[in-house]
């Protein structure tokens, strides 16, 4: 089969809604629970990834309709039958035995169906799999999103804000001091109770039950702004500013001194508050004192509760110009203090990659999890990272003992 064109905007073939619900239609017939949210992921999934290959749309398609290796036949046995040439399902739309109508091109477009996906099995032929190219539907700041953050312009990234926003920094709960009413709660209310029993001339006929609500943890977030690490620091202070959402966050930036930009970035747009960051910090892109940040922010910050219990983000590539013996020993404060330290490096995407920078080797053994986060495409370990789940692709992992009683 040869490769199919891309479709010009007002041609059907690149209706990806159409393609994405025919194709979840076929699935459902087959005997795939495929419904409108896993239709909707998988549509976008498409767009921001831009599948060039009929291989990479079957990638799509299993991550995002499936979620049981026992539904792979199922999903294969259609997605060959339509994507791969193996069958025309529009040469089916005439059969009087079938109980929908399908019309489907070869490019790999369908509209609503149910075509028995056994009869196309029956009818089809062995055909070799070929590359095609497939329309997208894909913005500029969606093709941005897998370019490194070193080589993106200002004005490239501001473009990927609305990508950001879609994105949801979440921290692992905490119980809160505060209490709420469950029937299953491990203690009981007894203010409730006492009122309760006012009503039962004084006696408490029931017992209200109670537990400890739970809140996220607080994000403190430590970004290296020095020369190396300029175009990722934007980056990362755009990202929290779009997608910390509800969770509180304590920004800190350093270079050769600590500075505090929490006010700073609040409450405005992000081209702004990257503006007033730069204004507010007076080291920005010089040298890099990773120690004495360190010692300055436990000293000040968080011994006195802003780091207990926190989730502790360091966004730095670890080069030290003081003593790194000082970095290692303010991490071990750190990690005494802190529910979970992440560290992002973005020299960790190499898989050559190895701590012997004296920093970053001195401050290895404290973190929990040391991610790339080099673009926005390599965004999602970090979220798991810092929601405390297994993330992929970590360059490393540690779990310290009695985190869960912090």
């Amino acid at each position: 089969m040869p490769d199919s064109p891309v479709s010009s905007p007002g041609d059907p073939r690149g209706d990806l809604a159409g393609l994405v619900a025919g194709f979840g239609a076929v699935l459902h017939d087959a005997g795939l629970p495929v419904g409108p949210d896993r239709c909707a992921r998988f549509a976008l999934a498409v767009e921001l990834l831009a599948p060039r290959t009929v291989d990479e749309l079957h990638r799509c398609a299993r991550a995002t309709l499936t979620w049981d290796p026992a539904q792979f036949p199922i999903l294969d046995r259609v997605f060959d039958a339509i994507f791969r040439g193996f069958a025309d399902v529009a040469d089916f739309r005439g059969d009087p035995n079938a109980q929908g109508t399908s019309t489907t091109t070869r490019s790999g477009t369908a509209s609503a169906s149910s075509t028995d996906t056994s009869d196309i099995s029956e009818k089809s032929g062995a055909s070799p799999a070929v590359e095609v190219e497939m329309a997208t539907a894909g913005s500029a700041a969606e093709r941005l999103a897998g370019r490194d953050f070193a080589t993106l312009t200002d004005d490239e990234l501001a473009q990927l804000a609305a990508l950001m926003r879609r994105l949801r920094l979440a921290t692992p709960p905490r119980r809160s001091r505060r209490f709420r009413a469950a029937p299953d709660g491990r203690s009981v209310d007894l203010r409730a109770a006492l009122r309760r029993a006012r009503r039962s001339g004084g006696e408490p006929l029931r017992l209200p039950r109670r537990t400890r609500k739970q809140k996220p943890r607080r994000l403190v977030v430590l970004c290296d702004i020095s020369g190396s690490m300029e175009p990722y620091a934007r980056a990362m202070l755009q990202l929290l500013y779009c997608a910390t959402g509800a969770t509180r966050a304590e920004v800190f930036t350093f270079a050769t001194r600590l500075t505090r930009l929490t006010r700073v970035l609040a409450r405005t747009r992000p081209a702004v508050a990257l503006e007033r960051a730069g204004r507010a910090a007076p080291d920005w892109s010089g040298g890099t004192r990773i120690g004495a940040a360190l010692k300055r922010f436990n000293d000040e910050y968080g011994r006195r509760g802003m780091a207990r219990g926190a989730v502790v983000l360091v966004v730095s590539d670890g080069w030290e110009t003081g003593d790194p013996a000082q970095v290692g020993a303010e991490m071990a404060r750190l990690s005494r203090l802190a529910y979970r330290i992440v560290w992002v490096n973005p020299r960790t995407q190499s898989p050559r990659y190895q701590p012997l920078v004296g920093g970053m080797a001195a401050a290895w053994p404290y973190c929990d999890a040391v991610v790339s986060a080099h673009s926005l495409a390599a965004v999602e370990p970090l979220l798991d990272a810092l929601n405390g789940g297994a993330p992929h692709h970590v360059a490393h992992q540690r779990i310290r003992r009695g985190q869960a009683d912090r």
